[in-house]
């Protein structure tokens, strides 16, 4: 198994900035090639998408509510993977969760933390 831990929600006030941390381990070598995400759930809300990223670091994906604001990083010689939240609104406020997936084009998120919570004030 893959286990997935983070850190770094708290409370802010709106405009301000968080960092998000994800750090895998256990048998990480099942998701070895394989991306990571970011993804959130509002109080009330489905959980949704925020952001993903290639095994390489190359390519990223947003969605459009972070785009330019939220930058997800990762360095696989640590197995983390960052979310830097900036200009942050009280619409982004939600349980913020990490994922893991094992490579190839059809391979769904099997592996999820237990989440850390995001509140933005305004």
């Amino acid at each position: 198994q893959v286990q997935l831990v983070e850190s770094g929600g708290g409370l802010v006030q709106a405009g301000g900035s968080l960092r998000l941390s994800c750090a895998a381990s256990g048998r990480t070598f099942s998701i070895y090639l394989g991306s990571m995400g970011w993804f959130r759930q509002a109080p009330g809300k489905e959980r949704e998408f925020a952001a993903a990223i290639s095994w390489s670091g190359d390519s990223t994906t947003y969605a459009d509510s972070v785009k330019g604001r939220f930058t997800i990083s990762r360095d696989n010689a640590k197995n983390t993977v960052d979310l830097q939240m900036n200009s942050l609104k009280p619409e982004d406020t939600a349980d913020y969760y990490c994922a893991a997936r094992a490579p190839g084009a059809l391979s769904q998120y099997k592996y999820w933390g237990q989440g850390t919570q995001v509140t933005v004030s305004s």
